[in-house]
């Protein structure tokens, strides 16, 4: 399928993946920016900022954007992670030119005070209805003890506190910093007429302003390390997470790790699948990659009753130690491959997961890679290169925090 890039005079960036037999097109803007961006006095202020984004522009209401996106049947949404936020639309592709009216338009968002009051009720609902998830505040609460002081470590949502502080005024600024064209990738996959996607993205966003990019303190983190028990009396599980330094997100050793935590725990027949959970033992109980610009970590974890907590913890130290010494088997290589192929080739018939793959991997490695090429580097891995990435990122430098009834671990 033919690749296009075009870049703007005023520095945005245009990626293009054109397929004639795809019934659909999907484009998204990929703005470089999350919550390890935000400075003192902004945290929770990227996930803020999304919301606001829907709330209107100088040309529309927030009633406006909704109507807008259903009259053309699109299926839209945005997010934000710790490093980007990502506002994106499907449609039939005739109705492609609405979509990026619409979009672009929200990129330019009118920040108005009466909408940004009224959401701070809306974001700080948003914040408890999440702590009172124990599986999200253990993944919450775990991150942010892993990576200490790193920037990583700094919460998507916020807090209630951070959210009652901030001001419009910091929003804005956060806004004009961070919203620049060269921050920001527009990316199209599906049926679409290239040339004319280019004009219609020139039109909308030519005039953006443009302003320095980059992100400060990029470096792997160690993790903290020890364990660190969380006590909520009122939680009926208890959840444990262990977390360990892994490749990051530009990494050669990116697909032995992912190999590695596919072996490991993938929620189907892994080592920590017939370790736990098939026996009854544990609810649930899985293993994952998360890479990060410059970090990256391995999340091994686990929910079940607080009186077999203990137990369970000492499988999966089993489970870690015998692999970061004999490694996987060749068995589970070729099963982890098969899965993550299959995952790759399913993933690249829907051209929403083609455009947020593309716009992921220009993100972070600049550059454009077909399905052939992840099906190419997914087969490549072998027993070595995951006793490379073991020897590199060892499973014993654990930094494990448990949160639920318990007192002690």
């Amino acid at each position: 399928m033919p690749f296009h890039t075009h870049t703007l005079a005023n520095g945005l960036q245009i990626l293009g993946e054109t397929n004639d037999s795809a019934l659909s097109v999907a484009v998204g803007f990929f703005v470089r920016t999350g919550a390890r961006d935000e400075v003192d006095g902004e945290s929770g202020v990227s996930h803020f900022l999304e919301h606001m984004v829907f709330k209107g522009t100088e040309r529309r209401t927030a009633w406006d954007v909704n109507r807008d996106f259903d009259r053309i049947g699109a299926d839209n949404n945005a997010f934000t992670s710790e490093e980007n936020t990502v506002f994106h639309a499907t449609v039939l592709p005739e109705y492609l030119p609405d979509a990026v009216d619409i979009l672009a338009d929200m990129l330019r968002p009118a920040l108005r005070k009466d909408d940004f009051d009224t959401e701070k009720g809306v974001i700080q609902d948003e914040i408890v209805r999440y702590e009172v998830q124990p599986g999200w505040a253990a993944y919450d609460n775990s991150k942010r003890i892993f990576f200490g002081k790193h920037t990583l470590g700094q919460s998507i949502l916020g807090t209630k506190e951070s959210i009652a502080v901030l001001t419009r005024d910091q929003m804005y600024d956060y806004f004009r910093r961070r919203y620049v064209a060269p921050n920001i990738l527009v990316v199209a996959a599906g049926r679409f007429d290239w040339p004319n996607f280019v004009q219609l993205i020139d039109r909308q966003c030519g005039k953006w302003e443009s302003g320095s990019v980059g992100r400060k303190l990029v470096g792997e983190a160690k993790g903290a390390g020890g364990l660190h028990v969380l006590t909520r009396p009122k939680v009926m599980q208890e959840y444990v997470m262990m977390w360990a330094p892994a490749p990051t997100a530009d990494s050669p050793g990116r697909y032995p790790a992912h190999i590695l935590t596919t072996a490991l725990g993938d929620y189907t027949g892994s080592r920590l699948f017939w370790a736990l959970v098939d026996p009854g033992l544990a609810d649930s109980a899985d293993m994952g990659f998360y890479e990060y610009e410059g970090a990256g970590a391995y999340i091994a974890s686990y929910s079940c009753q607080p009186e077999v907590a203990q137990e369970n913890r000492s499988r999966v130290l089993e489970v870690l130690t015998d692999v970061q010494k004999n490694n996987i088997t060749t068995e589970e290589l070729q099963l982890a491959r098969t899965k993550l192929a299959s995952r790759e080739v399913r993933g690249s018939e829907r051209t929403f997961r083609r455009m947020l793959g593309m716009g992921r991997d220009w993100t972070y490695l600049h550059q454009y890679r077909t399905l052939d090429d992840e099906l190419a580097a997914i087969d490549a891995v072998t027993l070595d290169s995951v006793r490379e990435v073991l020897d590199r990122y060892p499973l014993d430098h654990l930094t494990t925090v448990a949160l639920g009834p318990l007192e002690t671990l």
